[in-house]
């Protein structure tokens, strides 16, 4: 009898959700050490652990690599700033005055900025489906923001955290779109070194302006176990799963898991933080992903 060596089906799937489980942790975490370093500051130490652990098997990737990152410096670059640099040092920076519950909804409306994003970008055209997804989306974005209080919106009082989360969104709408353009030649955990390697001087600077301006550091055991959680887990192995089930299973179906990290995030605030669900991130969440798949239904694919 031939013996199969294909991997189960549902290993990809599991991959998919380990990488949403783990940056969901990397959202809750954010929340829980707001005391404990500034946004930027834990941020440069994710990079750096990230770094370190990826340095013994991802380096050689790299060797003899310098022409082609120079030829594409400029595009390292911009990756650099809004993948590794704003996204999350605004969103450790909204994390510090808003809950991890409405963070991690307001990560719903990633799929809607990746659309504005092409547009802007690539001038890929949206359809009417799309646009009638964005506004769908985006009301159930001003729920969440206004707290369900609608004298709030008359008022346009907003919470500054939510803002800073909501600021966070485009970052990465556009580093995944100038990801397309990266060359396939540097790719894996030889590209992510190369962006880590990139990232932590500049976040260095930011952390040491954040140290000037009087932004304390409290460095606990609990503290260290968190950054560490941040580079290993929500930066490396989030990052190895996610391609590998993507790999497996195509983008478009390991698209369909993105809608875990909200749940897997609600879920861990609750249960260590302390936080609740009310009603308004109900009404929203349910919102935003109306739009989400209006938007992104067959149909309004369609050039």
């Amino acid at each position: 009898m031939d013996q199969k060596n294909d991997a189960p089906r549902w290993q990809p799937y599991l991959l998919l959700a380990l990488a949403n489980l783990f940056w969901a942790g990397n959202w809750v975490l954010g929340r829980a050490l707001r005391d404990a370093f500034g946004p930027v500051t834990l941020n440069f130490w994710r990079w750096v652990v990230a770094a370190l652990v990826l340095l013994p098997f991802a380096l050689p990737q790299l060797a003899g690599r310098g022409a082609l990152l120079r030829r594409n410096a400029g595009l390292l670059a911009a990756l650099v700033i809004t993948g590794v640099v704003l996204f999350q040092s605004l969103a450790y920076l909204g994390l510090r005055s808003t809950t991890t519950v409405n963070a991690v909804l307001l990560n719903c409306t990633l799929p809607l900025f990746m659309l504005l994003c092409s547009w802007g970008l690539e001038r890929e055209r949206a359809t009417t489906g799309q646009v009638a997804g964005m506004l769908i989306s985006f009301a159930g974005v001003v729920v969440i923001l206004v707290r369900g209080e609608l004298a709030d919106l008359l008022k346009l009082r907003f919470h500054a955290g939510d803002a800073w989360i909501l600021l966070a969104m485009p970052m990465w709408g556009i580093y995944s779109v100038l990801l397309k353009r990266w060359p396939r030649e540097l790719w894996g955990t030889g590209f992510l070194l190369a962006l880590a390697l990139a990232g932590t001087p500049i976040l260095l600077v930011g952390a040491a302006v954040e140290s000037l301006g009087g932004m304390p550091t409290h460095i606990t055991p609990a503290a260290v176990i968190g950054v560490a959680y941040t580079g290993l887990f929500a930066s490396v192995g989030a990052f190895i799963c996610w391609n590998r089930g993507v790999a497996a299973v195509g983008a478009n179906a390991a698209g369909f898991s993105l809608p875990l990290l909200p749940a897997f995030g609600s879920v861990l605030a609750i249960v260590f933080l302390g936080e609740e669900v009310r009603t308004f991130h109900l009404v929203g969440i349910a919102t935003i992903l109306l739009g989400v798949f209006v938007a992104t239904r067959p149909a309004a694919r369609r050039p």
